[in-house]
């Protein structure tokens, strides 16, 4: 268990975090002209290989740590709100707190997707970021997970959101529910997701699925980071209607520096992050996107929520073919 004085520095950080997302929420609904949320890859080489996931490999090398702060300094320049780091295992970056003290420097909120492998107490105690979302997944056995979620429950002065996903093939959805229990238990915020298979496809949950699924969705608190009533109509394999501000409002920036929709779409609009200037984020809130009634990308979901209700979009005009050291992915 955490100490008291742990406890009260938990809680004064928290109070500081909302007010600083009660700011930023204020100044989303006053301009479009910002990001609100980007995530940056500073590796895609990642320590597991889960069937599902179409977003690692296994030999990538970091991107170079000057490299990470241009990008960082540039979401800055833009007025990013919130910058998340994935990949891969982010971890496996060796200068990631210089990255992270990055973001903060910027006077921008730090996130951090990681699959808790590499988290041990020294580690926790340096990481001063904003919010640490741990994945549970596949490949991870459960008495390892505990072990690093009850480091977190003792070291961590971050909030803490323990994302558990369903469908894609995963052979024993009832794991969600275990690492869920055990999250809400040790005082952590738990969400649910609806994981795409390794092509990146989504189908309809099935009934073990969708129990695990309603139940853990009775768990989740109302706020922010629980705007997911999209996931609803996909475990039925029903569409959502929706305008999707993904190249605005949030921003994918894979380990080239390229721009992307999402970890979805890679390869469009595909402009480098230091030529993206406010007229590609004008075209991009004003661009449909055709992936998005099927979408299960949760974080674009929700900072789109901010601008559902305004500027009617329209087909995508013409363009060049985007060009990409990778192969794209590409969501029909």
């Amino acid at each position: 268990m955490p100490s008291a004085l742990t406890s009260l520095r938990r809680r004064a950080k928290a109070l500081h975090r909302n007010l600083r997302g009660a700011r930023m929420a204020a100044h989303a609904l006053a301009s479009t002209e910002h990001p609100l949320l980007a995530h940056i890859i500073p590796i895609r080489r990642c320590n597991l290989s889960c069937t599902y996931c179409n977003e690692f490999d296994d030999f990538s090398k970091p991107v170079p740590t000057e490299e990470m702060f241009q990008r960082i300094d540039k979401l800055g320049a833009l007025g990013t709100a919130v910058v998340t780091i994935s990949g891969g295992e982010p971890l496996l970056h060796p200068d990631l707190d210089d990255v992270i003290r990055r973001i903060r420097s910027n006077g921008m909120i730090a996130g951090l997707i990681t699959n808790g492998y590499f988290l041990v107490a020294e580690r926790i105690k340096q990481i001063s970021i904003d919010n640490v979302n741990p994945d549970e997944v596949s490949k991870k056995s459960l008495k390892v997970l505990d072990k690093k979620l009850q480091l977190l429950a003792e070291h961590a002065e971050f909030h803490v959101n323990i994302n558990s996903v369903v469908g894609g093939g995963i052979s024993n959805p009832q794991d969600a529910l275990t690492i869920g229990k055990r999250a809400v238990e040790l005082g952590f915020s738990s969400t649910i997701g609806i994981i795409h298979d390794g092509s990146g496809q989504v189908q309809p949950l099935n009934d073990e699925e969708r129990r695990i699924y309603d139940e853990m969705k009775s768990w989740e608190k109302r706020s922010f980071t629980r705007i997911n009533a999209f996931q609803d109509n996909i475990a039925q394999g029903l569409p959502n209607d929706w305008r999707c501000r993904a190249g605005a409002r949030y921003l994918y920036i894979c380990e080239d520096g390229l721009v992307h929709y999402c970890s979805q779409q890679r390869g469009y609009p595909g402009v480098p992050l230091a030529t993206y200037t406010r007229d590609d984020m004008r075209r991009e809130y004003l661009t449909e996107k055709d992936c998005a009634p099927h979408c299960t990308v949760s974080c674009v979901h929700q900072v789109s929520v901010f601008d559902g209700w305004r500027a009617p979009q329209h087909p995508a005009p013409p363009t060049p073919a985007a060009t990409s050291a990778r192969e794209l992915v590409q969501i029909k």
